[in-house]
């Protein structure tokens, strides 16, 4: 970043560079300087507004590694055909279509239009057999149930835990600020509508946006932590959240307030 027209040097505060806030973001900054950064940054209507741009441009740019891929135009496949037809006329320039017809040397031409017809009859084939498949693996997925589950979750395995360990109670958890601010793991959760669902079933202020989101370990349950902003300069409260946590169900591990009183 090279932009410092603004907020480099000095005190480091509104109005802010453009690229603090992209480093700040991208979680290139050091974790003392990203705790102390993040809460006055908070309170800035447009140092929000420039973060939630990014936020954006990055969820925008994630869609496009699953967007289908788009058809051929129509007049490019058109001219791709016609180049094929002429280097197969050129190539085999006897006019006899059956393979009976051929003398010794001569390769039949070939019907650009059947091929293709015979091509895509297998390749739907191909495709029917695979669709079979899959429909049969649902179907016994579905038919035999998961006799490991205790009552009232049925066919529901419970995520294993993934991320760094903290208490039942959320001790150690304070040791994970430097290293979750920033970062948007949503985990077991897997993403930001089910992560909002617990957040408002816990009661939480939803213009209190996380600061960052992690898996965690806690006591042995899979869970996701969030990191909020408390108003006050080095201090933050952590929420844990279980997996099965959504809409009235909060599932709070833990709820604690970290750092300078």
């Amino acid at each position: 970043m090279t932009d410092e027209s603004r907020g480099i040097g000095g005190t480091v505060g509104p109005p802010w560079s453009v690229d603090v806030l992209a480093d700040l973001h991208a979680g290139v900054l050091d974790d003392a300087r990203a705790a102390e950064l993040w809460p006055l940054v908070n309170e800035d209507p447009e140092a929000r507004a420039i973060l939630d741009a990014l936020d954006a441009t990055q969820a925008d740019l994630a869609s496009l590694a699953a967007a289908p891929a788009p058809p051929m135009p129509a007049e490019f496949a058109a001219r791709l055909d016609a180049a094929i037809a002429a280097e197969a006329a050129a190539a085999f320039p006897s006019p006899r279509t059956a393979p009976e017809q051929a003398g010794p040397g001569n390769a039949p031409v070939v019907d650009l239009a059947a091929a293709r017809r015979k091509r895509n009859k297998r390749l739907g084939w191909a495709a029917g057999v695979l669709t079979a498949a899959a429909a049969a693996i649902v179907a016994v997925t579905v038919a035999i149930p998961n006799t490991s589950q205790q009552s009232g979750t049925p066919n529901v395995a419970a995520p294993p835990p993934s991320g760094p360990s903290v208490g039942s109670d959320g001790s150690g958890a304070q040791a994970l600020v430097g290293k979750a601010v920033g970062v948007r793991d949503f985990g077991p959760l897997q993403n930001e509508d089910r992560l909002d669902a617990c957040i408002a079933a816990a009661g939480l202020d939803p213009k209190v946006r996380p600061e960052g989101i992690r898996p965690v370990n806690v006591g042995g349950k899979a869970g996701v932590m969030i990191v909020l902003t408390t108003g006050k300069l080095a201090q933050f409260r952590l929420v844990a959240f279980g997996a099965d946590c959504g809409p009235g169900n909060p599932a709070v591990l833990f709820d604690k307030v970290v750092g300078e009183k």
